[in-house]
């Protein structure tokens, strides 16, 4: 996973010193694209001071530079939400940053496209923790806070959590998780002034479902991430139980939900999501050869049967185009976990948060390089096994 790597260099110094004591305070995750960037462009310039967390460093500070642009006042955390650190860092940050917290929007999240059985552990463990686990953590590190300012935490949903769709595998599981966890956090915080909020955003004009692979649905109307932004920030101003950002769409989910087994024919038939033309594979890279002399220091080896080659070399044909994707070498050494399966959606995410297509397949040739040099096995279409540490 990418480290933490700490408050954006600009305004960080002094913030809390040159800003009213009474300005409110909103931290959002997931802010480098889709909701989470119109919402805190938005607060921006509704006057809130704003906390911005997401992986992707330059499109974070483009959100950074456009909320500063516009007079408002932006501090940005560089980070996984899902790393055991960063809630506490986050936290830590916007406090010496602003000097207080208002609202939390838990907004990080990213889809796996795959029947549920047919999904590794690892790809649905890695769904539970970033919409379930990760935002429970987060919010548990600010709650303090939020009890002393009167504050909200706020849950990004889905219309998935009421009516599971074929082949969204456990993003639909997690997202009926925290859709309970809203409901109950909301019953046993209200005795203690914090508000909970559930957002239900209906289908929206994002990257989300292009990052998945699939097509978005082109009978329904998308709404814009600003118009979701906007209904978020009213439900924050009115302290709002739940928020259906589009009524329509909430409706068509509740029918569906109340509809039961009656249902299951139209959404087999209409709902189940078509996978995205492929896009088109660069032509095979054909090895170099390499001639060995007596000093040279690689280090080879027979791996059942195949030639097993060191890490770096490994990843030598594939290290110009890990370069201008920014894949760090170290994320795929932490990766060669022996025995574990790698799943190329799932490690994606890890690495990208929502990756585009450029970046899915600079992966996927790291990861094919690596089964050539003897660390993977390949197990099934896009998933590995790993079969000896980086180390080794």
């Amino acid at each position: 996973m990418r480290a933490f790597r700490g408050a954006s260099s600009a305004n960080t110094a002094g913030i809390a010193k040159s800003m009213p004591d009474n300005q409110r305070v909103l931290i959002v995750t997931g802010a480098s694209a889709g909701i989470g960037a119109a919402l805190a462009r938005a607060a921006g310039r509704t006057g809130y001071r704003v906390a911005i967390v997401a992986r992707r460093a330059e499109r974070l500070e483009e959100v950074a530079r456009a909320i500063r642009d516009g007079g408002g006042t932006v501090v940005s955390i560089v980070g996984d939400v899902t790393a055991g650190d960063l809630p506490a860092r986050i936290v830590d940050t916007t406090l010496s940053s602003f000097g207080r917290i208002d609202a939390v929007v838990n907004n990080a999240g990213s889809g796996a496209l795959g029947a549920l059985l047919d999904q590794t552990d690892a790809a649905i463990e890695a769904q539970w923790r970033l919409h379930v686990a990760a935002p429970l953590k987060l919010s548990r590190a600010a709650l303090p806070h939020l009890e002393a300012a009167r504050g909200q935490l706020v849950f990004l949903g889905s219309g998935i959590a009421r009516v599971p769709l074929l082949n969204y595998g456990a993003y639909a599981l997690a997202k009926a998780a925290i859709r309970a966890a809203a409901t109950q956090l909301r019953r046993e915080l209200r005795g203690r002034g914090v508000a909970v909020t559930y957002v239900d955003p209906g289908l929206v004009a994002t990257e989300f479902h292009k990052a998945m692979g699939i097509e978005r649905a082109s009978d329904v109307p998308a709404a814009s991430p600003e118009r979701v932004a906007r209904a978020i920030l009213r439900g924050i101003a009115r302290r709002s139980a739940v928020v259906n950002a589009v009524p329509l769409h909430t409706a068509a989910a509740a029918l569906g939900e109340w509809s039961g087994t009656l249902a299951d024919p139209f959404i087999i038939s209409r709902l189940t999501p078509r996978k995205a033309a492929a896009p088109a594979q660069p032509p095979p890279v054909t090895p170099t050869p390499v001639t060995l002399s007596p000093s040279t220091s690689l280090r080879t080896g027979s791996v059942e049967g195949r030639q097993a080659t060191s890490f770096d070399a490994a990843l030598e044909a594939v290290a110009r185009r890990m370069e201008r994707v920014k894949l760090p070498a170290q994320f795929l050494r932490d990766a060669l976990v022996p025995g574990a399966a790698l799943e190329l959606n799932a490690l994606a995410m890890q690495w990208a948060g929502m990756p585009n297509k450029n970046e899915r397949a600079a992966l996927r040739e790291a990861l094919d390089a690596l089964a050539a040099g003897g660390y993977l096995e390949p197990l099934a279409d896009e998933t590995w096994k790993v079969t000896r540490g980086a180390d080794t």
